[in-house]
């Protein structure tokens, strides 16, 4: 084949090559977005009916418990009317111990009635249904109320407008009950819900996106929602125009360049070569003014600037280490660890003159985690280039591995290894220098008795895992590829160490930073937060509940007769009983609840999102964790004893006892007061302020549903609350960590 014909050929191939995957790229992406968009409407949808069903549910409950408190049989038929009335329930039903209805109100939904809690109904769901069981004073079973509100077409029609999807009830065996599809879609979304198992979402032929929703704990109703897709009509097509075109037009430029560029190829190519071989002096000769010309002119200037460039900067490194020093105290002084390393990094990549690099550090895990990176596209291992933490080498495999498990720096050029992929970036060239902690920095393990904050503190403690590594690295700076030449050599070897070390000192110092913070906010016995981050989360907590109209609930603890406990066994069994306490609140609290020593044997527990009820729960819990469970110490003769503790809790909730912080607090040290003068070893609830408002029966004071008919968080939470009512309001699960 002629050199013409050869150009031809490269170019199509490189023109049309990008041209192709271009397109399949673009057709692929858009049904990629297509799908996920859809994806992510349909989790917003079915995130939206569980909310729905679950508010709804919680409605039903609200209203049967208010019938449930009524322990006259008259006024509690009067008070199940009165539910309906209020538009809180469609019908109640009243149920002696055998399951005999003993009263119902008019007007009820046919049946079968789906429970709230969940379980299998046979044939198509009616109605939706929550139970309560009812008690008389002495706590004797005389039967259930049961509240329904009915599922029909409205119901479905109210979860579409919700969620903004196509909403389908299925029964028992899988045919629509309800649905506000359309008829020529109905088969074909039925079809897709079949394939469509847990949170997997289906496709159907008309471009329809289908996911299953329910049945589930909280959201009983087996539901199907489905959207439309967004990809627009005939891409394939013009995705298939424009490739055609753009290879016709290839081709007739390919022909002309071709036969323009031939003649002075061979003189550019020759000095091309010569170029590579180190000689920069190579000029070519100018014989046209045309674009081929031109680029001779070009690489003229290039090879002229290039040897500049090189001569310049062989002159400027030894000046560059030189401010090598002063760069590392300005990073020394920075407290961003990635700003710091990207910086080195992109410096080293400068200094040196590589394509690529990367800076790694040990995690506690004994391996290497990628920190940031610069230049490493088309060499990443793994299928997450934007993130740097997906490169990840174990210690002691491949290069970066050995360097940080030996501590000797290592350069030369790359040679795969066969069996298992050590996770590296692919090169050519290479170096690799370990950079560890200075001396005397190595982090001092805890003191005996005074354990790290754990998750309530909100401490990393990977951040002070000594390095498992036998060369105590922190680290790797690694650089790939070198311009303008085979291999790095000594100099950048050196210069590579003076930035590893400016590393490792920055690393440490960012470590001991953060570590100070957390002591600071932490009390050092128990781990808990301390009296200072107390008064600022107390803050920081009535603005969110101000800001979203949310409860929060405040436990003033303290354990009763502890200078007892110091008197009898001394202060270091007092000690042991403290931090025992402190483990116990935390085993007993949820992740979003915050546990505070206030000093001395005084703590405090806020709860967000939690009303009375939910925060005499938690109070009884923590006095029968502390009550049941005497609390091993060490005697005055070395023999063990256990010590029986009790404490004693005071509880306030904002806004029902206080307008404020501080205000919240002092309403539960009253309570706590309160609770000591009844006798220690129990809760009080701190006394509302007057005036109290009153009610006939404790039901949430809604004088009609919403317009959608599901139910909403209203005023009247709190005074439900207060006279031991089911408050109506959204609260967070009690489910985690001991709820």
């Amino acid at each position: 084949m002629t050199l013409r014909g050869r150009l031809t050929a490269a170019f199509l191939t490189v023109v049309l090559g990008p041209v192709l995957l271009g397109a399949f790229f673009v057709g692929s992406t858009l049904s990629a977005v297509d799908r996920g968009r859809a994806a992510e409407r349909l989790g917003v949808a079915a995130a939206g009916v569980r909310t729905s069903v679950d508010a709804l549910c919680q409605q039903l409950r609200a209203a049967a418990d208010a019938v449930a408190l009524v322990t006259d049989p008259a006024a509690r038929s009067r008070a199940a009317d009165q539910v309906v009335g209020r538009g809180l329930a469609a019908a109640v039903l009243i149920a002696d111990p055998a399951g005999r209805t003993s009263y119902a109100t008019a007007g009820g939904p046919a049946g079968p009635w789906q429970d709230c809690a969940g379980g299998a109904t046979a044939g198509p769901v009616r109605a939706l249904a929550a139970r309560v069981r009812l008690r008389d004073p002495a706590g004797a079973d005389l039967g259930t109320v049961a509240a329904a509100q009915p599922v029909d077409p409205a119901f479905v029609a109210r979860l579409a407008a919700v969620t903004g999807a196509g909403v389908t009830l299925l029964d028992d065996p899988g045919r629509i009950t309800h649905t506000t599809e359309d008829r020529e879609v109905r088969a074909a979304v039925l079809a897709a819900a079949r394939q469509a198992d847990g949170d997997r979402v289906a496709g159907t032929t008309d471009g329809r996106y289908v996911r299953r929703v329910g049945p589930t704990p909280g959201q009983p109703l087996p539901l199907v929602l489905s959207v439309p897709g967004e990809r627009p009509p005939g891409l394939y097509a013009a995705l298939v125009g424009a490739v055609v075109l753009a290879a016709l037009l290839a081709v007739v430029a390919a022909w002309r360049l071709a036969r323009v560029t031939t003649r002075p190829l061979v003189e550019l190519a020759g000095a091309v070569d010569r170029v590579a071989g180190g000689d920069l002096s190579t000029r070519v000769p100018i014989r046209s003014r045309d674009e081929i010309g031109r680029l001779a002119g070009a690489f003229n200037r290039m090879t002229r600037e290039t040897g500049s460039y090189v001569a310049a900067l062989t002159s400027s490194r030894d000046q560059l280490r030189g401010h090598l020093t002063v760069l590392g105290d300005t990073l020394a002084s920075t407290h961003d660890l990635q700003r710091i390393l990207r910086v080195i990094l992109h410096s080293a990549i400068a200094a040196t003159g590589a394509r690529a690099g990367a800076v790694l550090l040990l995690d506690g895990d004994g391996a290497l985690v990628g920190q940031c990176v610069e230049g490493l596209d088309g060499r990443w291992p793994t299928e997450d280039p934007a993130d740097p933490a997906t490169l990840r080498v174990p210690v002691g495999a491949g290069v970066l591995g050995t360097v940080a498990a030996t501590g000797e720096p290592l350069r030369g050029r790359w040679e795969p290894v066969d069996g298992e992929p050590t996770g590296e970036p692919s090169c050519e060239t290479y170096v690799a220098v370990p950079f560890a902690a200075p001396r005397g920095a190595e982090p001092r393990p805890d003191r005996p008795g005074h354990p790290p904050a754990d998750a309530d503190a909100g401490s990393d403690s990977s951040a002070r895992r000594d390095p498992e590594s036998s060369s105590g690295a922190l680290g790797v700076l690694a650089l790939y590829d070198r311009l303008g030449a085979d291999e790095f050599d000594d100099d950048d070897l050196v210069t590579l160490r003076t930035f590893a070390g400016h590393a490792a000192v920055a690393v440490e110092n960012v470590r001991v930073h953060e570590e100070a913070q957390r002591l600071s906010l932490t009390d050092p016995l128990t781990g808990l937060w301390n009296y200072r981050y107390l008064r600022e989360s107390i803050r920081r907590e009535v603005e969110r509940a101000n800001r979203f109209g949310r409860m929060l609930s405040v436990l003033a603890l303290d354990l009763d007769r502890f200078k007892h406990v110091n008197d009898t066994w001394g202060h270091a069994a007092g000690d042991a009983v403290l931090v025992e306490f402190a483990r116990r609140v935390r085993g007993e609290i949820r992740e979003v609840d915050l546990a505070f020593r206030q000093g001395g044997e005084e703590f405090v527990v806020l709860l967000p999102e939690t009303d009375a009820r939910g925060a005499t729960i938690v109070a009884e819990r923590l006095g029968a964790v502390v009550r049941d469970q005497p609390v091993p110490v060490d005697g005055h003769a070395g023999e063990p004893v256990r010590v029986p503790v009790t404490v004693s809790i005071g509880i306030a909730v904002y806004p029902d006892h206080a307008a404020g912080g501080q205000q919240v607090l002092d309403a539960a040290d009253d309570a706590l007061y309160a609770a000591k003068a009844a006798g220690r070893d129990g809760y009080r609830l701190a006394r509302a302020p007057d005036p109290v408002p009153t009610q006939e029966i404790p039901v949430v004071v809604a004088a009609a549903s919403p317009p959608d008919g599901l139910p909403r968080a209203g005023a009247g939470d709190a005074a439900a609350a207060a006279q031991g009512g089911a408050s109506s309001g959204p609260h967070p699960p009690r489910q985690s960590r001991g709820r």
